[in-house]
């Protein structure tokens, strides 16, 4: 059985393709697209789109200290921005390092892309290659997605991941900023975070996060506490929903003619209640959204 490409047609598609070949002008060193040519430190610029955030200063110079004794393993992959101008796609973090060593040029390959392309290869690049933390993960799906109008199918098979995988990513965004922080810092691991996910209320999740950091406690500990915290059946029963009146039924008919597809009103004994929209797919999901925010 063949062995699909994780990169699907991303940054692998394009780096192999003859088309995206460019060659500088310079008629004495040519650089040559495809090849590995020597670029000059000071020509090129890091990527406006690079996810990660943060690179770890002792790790960069555990780097350096490997490229002084041995060189750039691994070329940089770059973009031609004009003459004798070089904008990095992937391999920031070698940049960075070969900088702290002292180097005054680095291989590179260079490669056409525009910004829409560009932003792609980075994310998937990035998500492929390096030890990003999972809310970089999880922010670099969304940007997938928002930016590159990606599915969360086509996102999954573009990086080579189950689709549960990708929406387990993306619901770490749901959660509050001092958890979100506390997965970057490595306080939780992603297991821990996805008990935190149906932990119930934004304090609930804060709470047993917090307990979750003091006590140590695993994964297993994590998702029996955060069990425990979602709502009992006696709980459940004590807001139960009451019959519609003319009034809603006439309010869920509208909402459903006006946005095409089912709505449910489901008012409670307390006076408040829910409105439950229906979609078949992702795209129909896309559609409802457009019509909300013509709004």
């Amino acid at each position: 059985m063949t062995r699909p490409k994780a990169l699907g047609k991303g940054l692998s598609a394009l780096l192999e393709n003859r088309d995206t070949d460019i060659t500088s002008n310079n008629p004495v060193k040519p650089v040559l697209a495809g090849s590995v040519s020597n670029i000059a430190v000071s020509q090129i610029e890091v990527n406006p789109f690079q996810p990660r955030q943060e690179f770890d200063r002792e790790k960069l110079a555990e780097l350096a200290a490997s490229i002084e004794s041995y060189g750039i393993i691994q070329p940089i992959t770059v973009r031609k921005m004009g003459y004798d101008r070089y904008q990095i796609i992937s391999g920031e973090r070698r940049f960075r390092a070969a900088q702290m060593a002292g180097l005054t040029e680095v291989p590179v390959f260079v490669r056409i892309a525009d910004d829409q392309a560009m932003l792609e290869m980075a994310l998937v690049e990035n998500i492929q290659r390096h030890d990003l933390d999972a809310i970089e993960v999880a922010l670099s799906y969304q940007r997938l997605i928002e930016e590159c109008g990606l599915t969360q199918e086509a996102l999954a098979e573009k990086v080579g991941k189950k689709r549960t995988t990708v929406t387990n990513y993306l619901r770490l965004l749901r959660l509050p900023a001092e958890i979100q922080l506390g997965i970057r810092q490595g306080q939780i691991s992603m297991g821990h975070a996805r008990a935190l996910v149906s932990a119930g209320s934004e304090e609930e999740q804060v709470s047993l996060y917090r307990s979750i950091v003091e006590g140590n406690l695993s994964v297993r500990d994590a998702e029996q506490l955060a069990g425990a915290s979602k709502p009992t059946a006696k709980t459940a029963s004590s807001q139960k929903r009451v019959g519609l009146t003319l009034q809603h039924k006439s309010i869920q008919q509208k909402l459903t003619d006006k946005l095409g597809t089912k709505i449910a009103v489901r008012p409670s004994e307390q006076g408040d209640g829910k409105i439950v929209i229906r979609y078949e797919n992702e795209e129909d999901l896309a559609r409802i959204a457009a019509i909300l925010q013509a709004y």
